[in-house]
């Protein structure tokens, strides 16, 4: 009797050491007329994917994916839907930079200005020269200031909900000025702080602590939780997006100037905005970072394997 494979091939990648596995050659059935309704097919009908290349015991916790798929409007390069251990993501900062350098390595797009289709809404990228890559943004805002959390073991919190692609609470914490602080603790923090968020506001599920920079010319370092229970390795995009638009309704950043945002790993994205609308305190991101491909991988699910298509994450936050 014949043993069934099913194959499709990834672009692994990572941007400032956050990992980004990009699905790059299956054709999915999806028959939606936006990328909300594909979207809503793949998550579905096809979620096994997502289990399949970033759950154990291929994947791992930290790791990000991506679907690349046509778009729906032939004016842009692709949609990205992205995704991790637990669900999907509306966009991924780093993700949308590394699925950029997947493009370059595939010789899909050449240096200049590409536009993508994503969950969140259409993002603008450019390739530069110099081999790094800058994102444009959805619309970001702050939707809440100086709001005070009670955590279980770790005293109160007072900081702001905003919104860069993905929703954070943000707040500055004093354990960031510890450069060596384990990351468990800064886990357990961050944790306990997305509990007592959600009881306030559900949509809420990325937790932002900052601190003061450790890496020349940096403004801020940060810790960001992701859902799915582990952290960014990079500075985050959707964070770093999310605090621009904090900076900029506290008119503590002008427009156009220059923000360095160092990472839990020290890598740094920078980062600037131009304002959508000034009244309603919505800005216009940008981040600029690195990525590197570092796999070309043939996945092979064996349909004997009971683990084949991944499975479950082991942590629901």
């Amino acid at each position: 009797m014949g043993i069934a494979f099913h194959t499709f091939r990834v672009i692994d990648s990572h941007t400032g050491g956050e990992p980004t596995r990009t699905i790059v050659d299956h054709a999915l059935e999806l028959h939606g007329d936006s990328i909300h309704t594909r979207f809503d097919e793949i998550r579905t009908r096809y979620d096994h994917y997502r289990r399949a290349i970033v759950n154990e015991p291929r994947g791992s916790e930290v790791m990000v994916g991506a679907h690349l798929l046509p778009p729906v409007d032939p004016s842009h390069v692709a949609s990205v839907v992205f995704f991790n251990n637990v669900g999907y993501l509306g966009m991924c900062g780093h993700g949308m930079i590394g699925v950029v350098e997947t493009l370059r390595y595939l010789g899909r797009i050449d240096f200049g200005i590409h536009t993508f289709e994503t969950i969140a809404g259409v993002v603008e990228a450019e390739l530069r020269s110099d081999g790094r890559v800058r994102i444009t943004n959805v619309s970001s805002f702050r939707e809440v200031q100086g709001l005070s959390l009670q955590t279980r073991s770790f005293g109160t919190f007072t900081g702001d909900i905003a919104y860069g692609g993905n929703w954070f609470f943000l707040t500055q914490a004093d354990v960031m000025q510890q450069k060596d602080a384990p990351k468990q603790l800064l886990l357990d923090l961050a944790c306990e702080l997305l509990v007592a968020c959600r009881a306030v506001l559900p949509k809420v599920d990325h937790v932002e602590l900052f601190g003061s920079a450790f890496a020349p010319n940096a403004n801020s370092r940060n810790f960001v939780l992701c859902p799915g229970g582990m952290y960014d390795r990079s500075p985050c995009g959707t964070g770093t997006s999310a605090k621009l638009a904090c900076l900029a309704a506290d008119g503590e950043l002008d427009e156009n100037a220059i923000w360095i945002q160092e990472g839990i790993t020290g890598s740094c994205f920078e980062a600037s905005y131009l304002w959508e609308d000034r009244g309603q305190k919505r800005i216009q991101p940008t981040i600029i970072g690195n990525a590197y491909v570092n796999g070309d991988l043939r996945v092979v699910i064996d349909d004997r394997d009971p683990f084949g298509w991944g499975f479950p994450g082991m942590n629901s936050l």
